[in-house]
């Protein structure tokens, strides 16, 4: 695994309560969330490469929507 990069992040308190919300809703820690939302975020903006991109499958683009099902993004 590779090494992982502290870093402060200082926001609104509602937000913060909002990403626990949303985490738990997940089973996941806020930091967890955090990072899930940043590299979803990333890889959707084109600024993160995609892993399937690597390995030579379907180079095609896509995002999830609000109840987690993935759609294509190439149209």
């Amino acid at each position: 695994m590779a090494t992982r990069k502290p870093f402060l992040l200082r926001t609104d308190p509602e937000v913060i309560a909002a990403l626990q919300r949303w985490a738990a809703d997940e089973l996941r820690s806020v930091n967890a969330q955090i990072d899930f939302l940043l590299r979803r975020a990333l890889r959707d903006a084109g600024r993160f490469p995609d892993q399937r991109d690597q390995g030579g499958g379907d180079s095609r683009s896509t995002s999830s929507n609000e109840t987690g099902t993935a759609r294509d993004t190439t149209r």
